[in-house]
């Protein structure tokens, strides 16, 4: 069962031999098998991967993130088909009906507000409590958008001077970053269990290939955004770029511990047991069967 993810920050070689990916670099070669590998994160442009290997890595159903420029995460390659009953499963969450997906949106988004609170607690930030009792309040389908005023009350505790939309504020980097290894995970595990990323419950762009992943990305969320404050710290605005180490930490969100309902498992466990549930809720017809990551207390 794949367990580990690989960060890639210096120029590399990547090819496939025996069933292992194998890692060239200038102070020698690591080899790693496949089987054990859930997420590739290529972090530098001097970086070659052979086709074999891509091939490989799509028939193990490893994410493999491609950054840009800034380094940044941009972009992540799927497998098309991973699941027996592909199509089966795909025609029923087309087919999903409005009321099952409203009521399915309302759990997620209670969720992530749960979550939230239970971030400022890890924190030693004050508020939990406004923030669970807005998590009771959302009903079917969020009409009164609840998340959203969590989220503004949210921001506010979890950091001063902080506004999510300045990209310039070294905080918003490391969360983007973090975000979309999350993403990733969520999309490589909804693939696993024979969804389409890109139907969505709540989100419907028509030019979002992962509409789905957004909306079930939401209760992990609070993960990134507690080991962005450990690595951080509750300080004021900072203009610098990421670090390597910053980059590092976040590349390893996808290992943080997460809570499913009575155990314990990695944040990657939790992101493929949330897909597959939702998978039964949506073959099911009812969110009770829906498992969500909790911030472990």
């Amino acid at each position: 069962m794949a367990w580990r993810g690989l960060h890639l920050t210096q120029p590399s070689r990547l090819s496939l031999a025996d069933d292992q990916i194998v890692i060239g670099q200038d102070d020698g070669e690591v080899r790693l098998a496949l089987e054990d590998v859930a997420w590739v994160v290529v972090d530098n442009p001097q970086t070659s991967l052979t086709a074999s290997l891509m091939s490989a890595c799509m028939d193990h159903g490893i994410a493999v993130i491609f950054s840009d420029s800034t380094h940044t995460p941009s972009g992540v390659t799927l497998p098309f088909h991973r699941h027996h009953r592909q199509a089966d499963i795909a025609t029923r969450q087309v087919a999903a009906s409005a009321p099952l997906k409203k009521r399915l949106w309302q759990a997620v988004v209670r969720q992530k507000i749960e979550n939230q609170a239970a971030a400022l607690d890890v924190v030693g930030a004050g508020g939990a409590t406004t923030l669970r009792a807005m998590s009771a309040r959302v009903g079917s389908g969020d009409p009164n958008n609840v998340e959203a005023q969590a989220a503004r009350y949210y921001w506010g505790k979890l950091w001063r001077d902080f506004r999510r939309d300045d990209s310039g504020d070294r905080r918003n980097k490391l969360l983007n970053y973090g975000y979309a290894v999350v993403r990733s995970g969520v999309a490589r595990a909804l693939v696993a269990s024979g969804l389409l990323p890109a139907f969505g419950l709540k989100h419907a762009s028509v030019s979002n290939a992962f509409n789905l992943a957004d909306d079930l990305v939401e209760p992990f969320r609070p993960f990134v955004d507690i080991l962005a404050w450990q690595t951080v710290g509750a300080g004021a605005p900072c203009r610098e770029d990421l670090s390597i180490e910053d980059r590092r930490a976040m590349a390893g969100v996808l290992l943080a511990d997460a809570t499913l309902t009575d155990s314990t498992v990695s944040l990657l466990g939790a992101t493929e047991r949330s897909a597959e549930s939702l998978s039964r809720a949506l073959e099911s017809g009812t969110p009770a069967v829906l498992i969500l990551p909790q911030v472990p207390r």
